[in-house]
């Protein structure tokens, strides 16, 4: 299996998240700062993946699967991690990751259809809230609203944004499973085909 840039980018931010683990739990010196710059690094390195996907014109089935399974292990990890050092309620990560089940369940489906069910400017702007949120609760960012930390806030944000992105999904996907219910809908379907399929939720 050969892997492209893009390829081993994504593969590199998958080695990083025990480096992660291993400083945020781990009994080390400003651990909790190295931890956020290295969640940062892994972060920041979503995009670069795609972005040399995009302009070298290799993007491929691995890269698509390799990429959204990176986010979705990062931010679990996170979670976790913020559970074990109590900074973070369970149902709050049950929550997203029961989203994320669900959405990649219901790409299962659409792909066993032969079905393609494109990233929505929901999905990234939820994982940037998602990934916000968790660095403010691994670095304690001060300040106060309400009796409420700043990152109890952005976490909330980040909760109603994975919610709500996770019904744009479903809601969208109507018109891509099944029979069409009106000739609009089987417009919006071949309008949706005919999109490059982007897999990053």
């Amino acid at each position: 299996m050969n892997l492209n840039l893009p390829n081993w980018i994504t593969v590199f931010r998958i080695l990083l998240i025990p480096v992660f683990m291993t400083l945020l739990l781990g009994a080390v010196d400003n651990g909790a700062a190295l931890a956020a710059v290295v969640f940062a690094l892994a972060a920041a390195s979503d995009s670069l993946d795609g972005y040399f996907a995009r302009r070298r014109r290799e993007t491929t089935v691995l890269g698509a699967f390799l990429d959204p399974l990176a986010d979705k292990l990062l931010v679990t990890a996170a979670l976790l991690a913020l559970i074990e050092l109590n900074k973070l309620s369970a149902w709050v990560a049950m929550v997203i990751i029961a989203r994320e089940f669900a959405v990649s369940g219901l790409r299962m489906v659409a792909a066993a259809e032969n079905v393609i069910i494109p990233a929505s400017q929901w999905g990234k702007i939820k994982t940037a809230s998602q990934m916000l949120a968790i660095m403010a609760l691994i670095l304690e960012v001060p300040g106060e609203l309400l009796g409420r930390s700043s990152g109890w806030w952005l976490l909330m944000l980040a909760v109603v944004l994975t919610v709500l992105s996770g019904v744009d999904y479903f809601l969208h996907a109507r018109d891509s499973l099944g029979p069409p219910a009106t000739p609009e809908a089987a417009g919006r379907r071949e309008e949706s085909q005919g999109r490059s399929a982007e897999l990053t939720d």
